[in-house]
């Protein structure tokens, strides 16, 4: 039997180890790069990446904190197009992939999924494609749609710029050591919506979503009182809940606000931390 790296508590490591779900998950990325970068978030011993494809890639970045797992890495995967990395990617710049699209893949660890997928939206512009395994629940709720109680701020900022797959369910024996509970991978696609197609600031946007959704019980009227703007008659679907609003609802809804906002006034870009229901 194979020796495997100690996972770290501290990391969130949950090593995947049957083949079948790698080769599963590795289908899933595009076969051809088309000149794209591929990232590899924490590939740990490298077990989903003989899996992920080459064909067209301008590189294979496996980004890992884990000094250990690097090392392990650069042993397996020292040749080209792969690029082993000693990096945190909630910090990576990824121009340094060079010019052009990047692919992300990987099995993100569950204490900083919800910080990658805002990683991926402070980058959807050159991020065509997200394929990745997170814990069930999160992964459900990212897919969900309106009318779900499942249905929260991450699902609706995520799917403002991607069409959302749930693909399929992974149990904990897939892992070493195994998690406390199931595991979901998750395909996220660009769509064909456009910076320019959103008529208010990313960072307003993002406030009205967090507002709606940290008082998702009450109508829109009584939940929206934290941003301090007017809600009069002209402003849409005040009489709904968080949950029952699309997209695209989310939208028109930000649009009247911002038109009702204090001239002059800046709302910062949320964080992870700042946001429950994730």
């Amino acid at each position: 039997m194979a020796k495997h790296i100690k996972a770290k508590k501290w990391l969130g490591q949950h090593f995947l180890t049957d083949k079948s779900i790698c080769a599963r998950i590795g289908a899933l990325v595009p076969a051809e790069g088309n000149g794209a970068a591929l990232v590899e978030v924490g590939p740990g011993e490298g077990a989903l990446t003989e899996h992920l494809p080459t064909a067209g890639y301008r590189g294979l970045y496996l980004m890992d904190v884990d000094a250990e797992s690097v090392a392990v890495l650069q042993q397996r995967y020292a040749a080209e197009p792969y690029h082993v990395q000693l990096a945190d990617f909630l910090q990576a710049d990824l121009a340094q992939t060079g010019n052009g699209p990047v692919v992300v893949a990987g099995n993100f660890p569950y204490n900083i999924s919800s910080q990658i997928f805002f990683k991926v939206l402070a980058d959807y512009d050159r991020i065509p494609t997200v394929v990745c395994m997170v814990q069930r629940e999160v992964a459900r709720r990212i897919a969900s749609g309106p009318g779900n109680k499942e249905y929260g701020i991450l699902s609706v900022l995520l799917q403002l710029w991607y069409d959302i797959k749930y693909a399929f369910t992974v149990k904990p024996g897939s892992f070493l050591p195994p998690p406390k509970v199931d595991s979901g991978v998750i395909v996220l696609t660009r769509n064909g919506r456009q910076s320019a197609d959103l008529p208010v600031p990313h960072a307003f946007f993002q406030h009205v979503v967090k507002a709606a959704f940290n008082q998702r019980r009450k109508m829109l009227r009584n939940a929206l009182g934290s941003l301090g703007i007017a809600l009069d008659d002209g402003v849409p679907h005040l009489d709904s809940r968080a949950e029952q609003l699309s997209v695209a609802a989310f939208i028109d809804l930000a649009v009247a606000l911002y038109a009702r906002r204090t001239a002059g006034a800046a709302l910062p870009p949320i964080a992870p931390e700042d946001t429950d229901l994730l």
